[in-house]
């Protein structure tokens, strides 16, 4: 698979990542049922949803490590549904799992190498995670088993940067990290968005998702049960579909605007998710 240049796919229109009605099952148990949406370049996508919802294997389905049972991944262009992970991952597709997943025997270094060695020439290199991460060059030769949670968050980070990814899928960053682990974290969002990364992220936070995406997707039980822009949805439409009240019909705001009653009659108070 060749790709275009990217600066001519950001002007063309065309999305960078396409889902369509894919569905996926884990032995009889079905996890996603027909999900569709596209991500444009330089998006924050974030796929939203309570525990058990099909988010993280949605992330993995689209990374390759999860096949699909019908439906399609389409990048840049080209059917990616049947690659393999390893392939995806040289073409751009980069997932940081949820869990972090390091190799906790190996150093913070060589974790870093792990990132590099499949990836593709880009801005990001290990040298520059360890300008970004001040804590890291000196700590290079630690275990990173021997590192906090927070720290295992950044170098799962930093070895999916130095690979050099188009499409960055981040899975539950947050998760078990103390609030102030996870504002340092979010805030280097821009910082990766300006060296022309898209990204993709799965969260529960509902708020910390809010404040960063620029197009939110929420899953209930598999099934899509809101898409918009977080401009254009109430806290109480998102309520709705993160707990499925008052039924559980899918419903997709406009990208140009303007006010949309989902389940009309509905107005619970919003709580943190």
């Amino acid at each position: 698979m060749t790709t275009p240049d990217d600066r001519d796919w950001l002007g063309s229109g065309t999305p960078l990542l396409e889902v369509r009605d894919l569905v996926a099952h884990h032995g009889q148990l079905q996890a996603l049922d027909a999900i569709s949406f596209q991500v444009g370049p330089g998006e924050v996508y974030a796929i939203i949803g309570a525990n058990g919802a099909g988010k993280s294997t949605l992330l993995r389905t689209i990374a390759g490590l999860h096949r699909p049972t019908s439906g399609s991944v389409t990048f840049y262009g080209s059917d990616v549904t049947g690659m393999r992970p390893e392939r995806r991952a040289r073409q751009g597709v980069v997932l940081v799992p949820e869990g972090r997943r390091l190799f906790g025997s190996l150093s913070v270094r060589e974790n870093l190498q792990v990132g590099a060695s499949y990836g593709r020439q880009g801005p990001w290199t290990i040298e520059r995670v360890y300008e970004t991460f001040g804590w890291m060059r000196e700590r290079r030769d630690q275990r990173a088993a021997q590192l906090s949670g927070g720290e295992q968050q950044a170098v799962a980070l930093g070895r999916a940067l130095v690979a050099n990814p188009r499409v960055l899928l981040l899975d539950e960053l947050s998760l078990g990290l103390a609030p102030v682990v996870v504002q340092l974290i979010y805030g280097l969002l821009p910082q990766i968005l300006a060296t022309g990364q898209t990204v993709l992220l799965v969260e529960q936070d509902v708020s910390q998702a809010m404040r960063v995406a620029s197009h939110i997707h929420c899953l209930l039980e598999g099934r899509t049960t809101l898409q918009g822009r977080p401009a254009d949805v109430t806290a109480e439409q998102i309520e709705a579909a993160y707990f499925g009240l008052n039924g559980t019909a899918a419903a997709r705001l406009p990208h140009d605007g303007g006010s949309v009653s989902l389940w009309p009659g509905s107005t619970p108070s919003f709580r943190a998710c």
